[in-house]
């Protein structure tokens, strides 16, 4: 079979089950497969028809770095076969261990006690740390990035990945899905002012709590899934994804919000919740438990504009989702509601690097 490659599989399992049953992710379809002997496989393909981007929905790039950390301390799953050959499912797909854990989509780990919150979090920043302890050129990842100039190159990806996105109009109205705000302001500001660079380290892409498995009783990471985003970058766009409950639930304007938890607000606040989940870590913690395993500081200054411009990278990526519902290519039922929140995200940004030349100077 062209453009497969192959990994041992058991071949008397050979009468197959599938389902579309994984309610997490936007971007490619996720597909459950049992055999005949009950065990699970997971399969991840590319969406049908023609795709808004060609640097959006890589399997083949998930497929490499899971492969290549397979036999690192780094939790992730066993990968079996890559195909490339889209005449087999209609586009490229791979399949990998189907993870028996518990997942995520609150932050806030509702249901658990504080002792294990507490250690959930530590292990997933943890996880993060040892992630990017990781040299590419260890893990035969030397050619999957390059090592500098990851800012602009993200700025100019998603300068154009916007730009398209904007254009795409809607199936039943033809309405355009529009531009985020301060767009041509924001290509200004984020190409100066950039946080130091810090060689080449793996980044995850979309490193947050629900791209992670827990072990089913215990409070560890069993494995981070959703590559389709990953590369040799700055710590510090993971670093800053994994903060954003933080970010956006104290950020102005941030009520109502996807993403925005009365969990993790300030204490202070009269809207804070933070008393009912004990062993939540403050965003402070949380940033010196990953300076202990990563092995540096994060200056503030450098953390800040890296915030600002996450929160610039979801207006966008919430951009593309509104793109492919207009289109309709989104995998999620939910894909309406997060499509509107490329607006909000883009004020959040500009609120917090933007809003006047005083704070562009700061950073």
């Amino acid at each position: 079979m062209a453009g497969v490659v192959r990994q041992p599989i058991d071949q008397e399992a050979l009468e197959l089950y599938v389902k579309q049953n994984f309610g997490f992710g936007q971007s490619n379809p996720t597909y459950q497969i049992t055999d005949s002997t009950r065990k699970r496989y997971v399969l991840r393909k590319k969406p049908p028809g023609k795709l808004l981007s060609k640097t959006a929905h890589q399997v083949d790039r998930e497929y490499r770095v899971i492969h290549a950390l397979e036999k690192t301390d780094v939790a992730v799953p066993r990968t079996y076969c890559l195909c490339e050959d889209e005449s087999i499912v209609g586009t490229a797909f791979y399949i990998m261990e189907f993870l028996d854990g518990r997942m995520f989509e609150d932050p806030s780990f509702p249901g658990v006690n504080a002792e294990d919150r507490q250690e959930m979090w530590h292990d997933a920043i943890r996880t993060l740390g040892k992630l990017h302890r990781i040299r590419p050129q260890d893990v035969n990842l030397e050619t999957f990035g390059k090592p500098s100039g990851f800012y602009n190159r993200q700025l100019r990806t998603f300068a154009r990945l916007a730009e398209s996105q904007a254009a795409a109009r809607d199936a039943d109205t033809d309405v355009p899905v529009g531009q985020i705000p301060h767009f041509a302001s924001f290509l200004s500001l984020f190409a100066q002012n950039q946080p130091r660079e810090r060689g080449a380290v793996l980044v995850h892409g979309d490193y947050k709590i629900d791209n992670l498995v827990f072990h089913p009783t215990q409070p560890r990471v069993i494995g981070i899934l959703d590559w389709e985003m990953s590369t040799v970058g700055h710590p510090l766009a993971d670093l800053t994804n994994l903060l954003e409950p933080w970010t956006v639930s104290n950020a102005t304007p941030s009520w109502p919000r996807i993403h925005a938890s009365p969990a993790f607000l300030h204490p202070s606040q009269s809207r804070s919740q933070a008393k009912d989940f004990l062993g939540l870590p403050s965003r402070e913690q949380a940033v010196e438990w990953y300076e202990e395993v990563a092995g540096w500081r994060v200056p503030a200054g450098e953390l800040r504009w890296a915030t600002g411009f996450a929160l610039f990278r979801d207006s966008v990526i919430f951009q593309g989702i509104a793109a492919r519902y207009a289109v309709r290519q989104a995998s999620s039922e939910k894909a309406m509601a997060y499509g509107r929140e490329m607006g909000p995200f883009a004020e959040m940004a500009w609120a917090m690097v933007g809003s006047s030349e005083g704070e562009k100077a700061k950073l």
